[in-house]
């Protein structure tokens, strides 16, 4: 479908646009101390400090009311700024009316006009700026054959699939050649395996154009998979700012290493011991740790001797030894999920799990019903823990088998504040006098 890059041949654009810039123009995104407060007292967004690179394809992620849309609704122009600025290309936008910021902004819903035809929806901005007939057919016939749309151009949407639709929504962005993409949850309505195919053409469109673009979704998948850089929100504060890398190895806090990960990070309570050795104790089992990882990257470590750590360890990290292992935690198969290259094996530890108002709100967010098994295994006791396990593993429900840690992949937090223990700060996005976003 993409097979070399496309260019437009632009209509002049009208005066005092920010799209009229001339040679050698950088197309930057900045948030400068940007708030948005909504006549209620709603705080969205709190002072939002954020540089997106020109070309760079920018993600937006977390859950429902973090504040992500806001954030891309003031950079178009509609929601108003409460305090800070927003520059595009170096000029200041705040009081710039929303159709003179040369941005094209693709919505959840599609937004096309159900009385036109796929050519008169994707025409439609090239017709109200005055491009000439001839340049309009020329510039929506190449949008057409890249998204695979010029069979469909005499069709109503109404007669499109959901991701035909979205293809005539982003070919009406397309045409306008637009200095920034703005796109707002724009899979969420299609199915999984529709999401995963547009996932790789939007990804694909974006590198071909060079676009600096900011999208938003609350699917941390499609964050992992499409973005440059990822800015994880909640309650309109960022929290850390990464690569997918840097989030998925190294997150900031509690939030972030639940939030980022399919299936998410496991979590559990651990007190440490420093006696003739490290130690860690969970549930009521004292476990030796090989420290030089450890006391390495978790410089201050020593001072929480005694007391109570959040242990986080990624499912891959996680696997089944041998009943005589006394590195292993008992545990307690309870499903076998058969993923085809491998197996997800869910399993319950004697340990107390991490129940913060962050790990709540994630669960929450994905289903009430995810809330309300955590709080019964709170109850009992019980952490339920994901490993990723070979095909050809050989176990069951009801099984019970000790789990081993890969000690070099463990991920330590306070459990007051939330923050990782780890001694660098890559990617994290500290407020005044801090180390970690506030949680």
């Amino acid at each position: 479908m993409l097979e070399s890059a496309v260019k437009f041949n632009s209509a002049p654009t009208p005066g005092g646009l920010v799209g009229e810039r001339g040679e050698g123009f950088v197309a930057a995104v900045s948030f400068d101390c940007i708030s948005k407060v909504f006549a209620d007292g709603t705080r969205a967004v709190d002072d939002l400090n954020l540089e997106i690179a020109d070309g760079e394809f920018m993600v937006f992620v977390g859950p429902s009311g973090c504040g992500k849309t806001t954030s891309l609704r003031m950079v178009a122009g509609l929601e108003e700024i409460s305090a800070g600025e927003i520059r595009i290309g170096g000029h200041v936008v705040n009081d710039l009316d929303p159709r003179r910021r040369d941005v094209a902004m693709v919505f959840q819903n599609y937004a096309l006009y159900p009385h036109m035809s796929v050519f008169d929806n994707i025409a439609f901005p090239l017709r109200s700026r005055g491009v000439p007939k001839q340049e309009v057919a020329e510039r929506v016939g190449k949008a057409a054959d890249l998204l695979g749309l010029q069979e469909m151009l005499r069709r109503r949407p109404k007669t499109l699939s959901g991701g035909q639709r979205q293809r005539v929504a982003m070919g009406r962005a397309i045409v306008r050649e637009p200095e920034v993409f703005l796109m707002d949850e724009p899979l969420s309505n299609l199915d999984a395996k529709l999401r995963a195919q547009m996932r790789t053409e939007i990804t694909t469109l974006q590198r071909t154009f060079a676009t600096t673009t900011i999208y938003v979704t609350h699917d941390q998948v499609e964050a992992m998979t499409m973005g440059t850089r990822i800015a994880v929100m909640r309650k309109g504060v960022l929290q850390q700012l990464g690569t997918p890398a840097e989030l998925y190895d190294a997150p900031a806090n509690v939030f972030v290493a639940s939030f980022i990960g399919s299936p998410p990070m496991n979590l559990f309570k651990a007190r440490l011991v420093i006696d003739d050795g490290l130690h860690w104790v969970v549930g009521d089992t004292k476990h030796r740790l090989r420290d030089s990882h450890l006391t390495r990257d978790h410089p201050r470590l020593a001072d929480y001797a005694g007391k109570e750590l959040a242990v986080g360890v990624r499912p891959e990290h996680v696997s089944p030894t041998g009943p005589a292992d006394d590195r292993g935690l008992g545990a307690t198969i309870t499903l076998v999920e058969n993923l085809g290259a491998g197996q997800l094996l869910h399993m319950e530890i004697d340990a107390e799990p991490v129940l913060t108002d962050e790990v709540r709100e994630i669960a929450a967010d994905t289903d009430s019903a995810v809330l309300q098994r955590l709080e019964a295994e709170a109850a009992r006791r019980r952490v339920p823990i994901v490993a990723r396990a070979p095909a050809n593993a050989i176990h069951q429900a009801g099984d019970t088998v000790r789990v081993a840690i890969d000690l070099e992949h463990v991920h330590l937090f306070d459990l007051e504040t939330g923050a990782a223990l780890h001694g660098g700060d890559a990617g994290v996005v500290p407020p005044a006098g801090e180390g970690v976003a506030p949680l």
